[in-house]
């Protein structure tokens, strides 16, 4: 259906107007506060991450020249790559760690993008320059405190830079690309790498080298997952009843928490006829699940729930810590 002719010529009489010298500043006004803030928020974006690369450096090069390195011990991934050539052929770390990640990164170019891949060689540039600069002291020759708190810090380091958008291992952007190519999940991909590394370096070195290697290898890896994700860990509930109404009630009121609520249709019954329902979805810490359970129970104890974990959240109204009270 067109539109009128008296309302387009009062639609082109109010943009004539606009463009008088008066709306051209309010206009410029406007656009000006919009690319000054939206130029502060990028700079402060820029200023957070470089500082979690800066922290991640710092404690990747601790863990390694503090613990790792003195020791012989290695890691998994390309650090353990690093490690293992490093002394098997007596070259620099910093120089292998730097060598040894090009390939990867130029994978991350191609399948993530320029963003990442600047970012992430500028990190592993800031690692090696870090471990040729910075006198890091020997802290212990315990081999189990080597494995365990070198691995920590080793892995707090790659997951602050992961924060910030970079990597200081490029192994998970291998297990990206070769995913995509084969039928293999990122975790296999890195599972098998790792094992192949663990294999070399019993062949090569020792097998209780090999073994602390690996023991080394999961702090690392728990610690990256602890500092990626965060302390606390929220669970998304799907909830589906014929009492939908009072679910929702008690999940605002009584819980305090946001619910989203969305129509669907239920399958199931004698004759399988579909049936309009509504559907509830709410994420939530997991310290209160068996509080959410509980209260569903009281009011319908034939609802459906499903529970699924949430890895990051942003926006919304979910609570940072759960409530204390029940």
């Amino acid at each position: 259906m067109g539109i009128p002719v008296f309302l387009r010529r009062f639609v082109q009489k109010l943009l004539n107007r606009s463009s008088s010298l008066v709306g051209l500043e309010q206009v410029s006004r406007y656009r000006l506060a919009k690319a000054f803030f939206q130029l502060r928020l990028t700079v402060l974006l820029h200023i957070r991450d470089g500082l979690l690369m800066a922290i991640g450096i710092a404690c990747a090069g601790f863990g390694l020249e503090g613990f790792l390195l003195p020791n012989a011990f290695i890691d998994g991934g390309v650090t353990g790559i690093s490690l293992l050539v490093a002394k098997i052929s007596g070259q620099p770390l910093s120089l292998l760690i730097v060598l040894i990640n090009i390939p990867f990164i130029l994978i991350g170019l191609r399948q993530i993008g320029p963003s990442f891949a600047i970012r992430s060689i500028l990190a592993i540039a800031g690692l090696a320059l870090a471990l040729e600069t910075i006198p890091f002291p020997v802290i212990t020759s315990d081999k189990l405190l080597v494995a365990t708190f070198g691995g920590f810090f080793l892995g707090a380091g790659i997951g602050m830079a992961i924060r910030g958008g970079a990597v200081l291992d490029g192994t998970e952007v291998l297990a990206i690309y070769l995913s995509r190519r084969t039928g293999l999940t990122v975790g296999d991909v890195i599972l098998m790498f790792n094992i192949l590394i663990f294999s070399v370096a019993a062949y090569l070195m020792s097998i209780e080298i090999a073994l602390y290697a690996i023991l080394t290898y999961l702090a690392a890896s728990r610690t990256v997952d602890f500092v990626v994700e965060g302390v606390e860990e929220y669970v998304g509930v799907t909830i589906v009843s014929s009492h939908y109404e009072e679910i929702r009630l008690m999940i605002v009121n009584k819980m305090r928490r946001g619910v989203t609520v969305f129509g669907g249709l239920r399958g199931h019954g004698k004759r399988g006829e579909l049936q309009h329902t509504e559907i509830l979805y709410i994420v939530i810490t997991r310290l209160e699940i068996a509080r959410l359970k509980n209260e569903i129970q009281l009011i319908d104890p034939n609802a459906f729930l499903s529970t699924v974990i949430v890895r990051d959240i942003r926006g919304g109204k979910v609570k940072k810590r759960p409530m204390a009270g029940h």
